[in-house]
């Protein structure tokens, strides 16, 4: 199995400002994650790690760890239309796939990468891969900034929501068995549909949810959740966020 980490990096960040060059340890945060994701091991196959910057400054610092970078325009709506220029930058066709690791997951675990991709190849029937992992306590069954996914009888997302899902009728305030899941932000595209992808028209349901992954079951395409038993590590996206990571790196 053959695919392509692509990591998106944005200079502008409203709460934490130049957030891809912050340093971790004596590296670009960028760099640390592209890192992270190259422990990748799979069974056969190799996986490629490139960052789609916009920014020449973090193509230099990537450059100057010996990270495979690529400059994208600066005017892109949305992440997704970055990583489909990226795409078309690598020259990748339709039938590979590529797998999209944020630039503030320094503490991504490389085995959920390998899984997410390998379940795209393993079906057909789905254009997207994403994970989710078990939601274990009230607050976050019940936090809107807890994105939840209820899957079907394959594994395959019925519906993603702020809201606590799924909820039980009979039982209000109980927590619903099975636990219910909490998604996880990383996504498997075939390249075929992540050039389609920008294209397609907003859903009104990704506009109230404000989740843009919504616009693909909006227009009838299927993502295959990997369940994983571990939470990810911490995310980066404030100053707060930087110091805890930053402690846990030793830095």
């Amino acid at each position: 199995m053959n695919f392509t980490v692509l990591i998106p990096a944005r200079l502008a960040s409203t709460r934490l400002p130049n957030k891809p060059l912050a340093d971790i340890g004596g590296a670009p945060m960028v760099v640390r994650v592209a890192q992270r994701v190259m422990s990748v091991t799979l069974p056969s196959g190799r996986v490629r790690v490139v960052v789609a910057a916009d920014s020449p400054a973090i193509i230099s610092a990537c450059q100057a760890h010996g990270i495979e970078a690529l400059l994208t325009r600066t005017d892109h709506p949305s992440g997704s239309d970055r990583l489909a220029e990226a795409c078309q930058l690598l020259g990748l066709t339709d039938d590979e796939i590529v797998v999209n690791v944020q630039g503030d997951e320094p503490l991504i675990d490389p085995s959920l990468v390998g899984a997410v991709a390998q379940l795209l190849t393993q079906r057909p029937e789905a254009s997207m891969s994403t994970a989710a992992h078990a939601i274990d306590n009230w607050v976050d069954f019940t936090n809107p900034n807890v994105v939840k996914v209820v899957l079907d009888a394959r594994g395959l997302a019925l519906y993603f929501s702020r809201a606590p899902i799924p909820h039980g009728r009979d039982q209000p305030g109980v927590r619903p068995s099975p636990a219910p899941l909490r998604h996880i932000g990383i996504y498997g595209y075939r390249v075929g549909f992540l050039r389609q992808f920008p294209r397609l028209p907003q859903a009104p349901l990704e506009i109230t949810e404000a989740l843009e992954q919504l616009r693909a079951l909006w227009h009838g395409h299927r993502i295959a959740v990997h369940v994983s038993q571990h939470a990810p590590g911490p995310g980066v996206d404030t100053p707060e966020d930087l110091a805890r990571v930053r402690q846990l790196f030793g830095a």
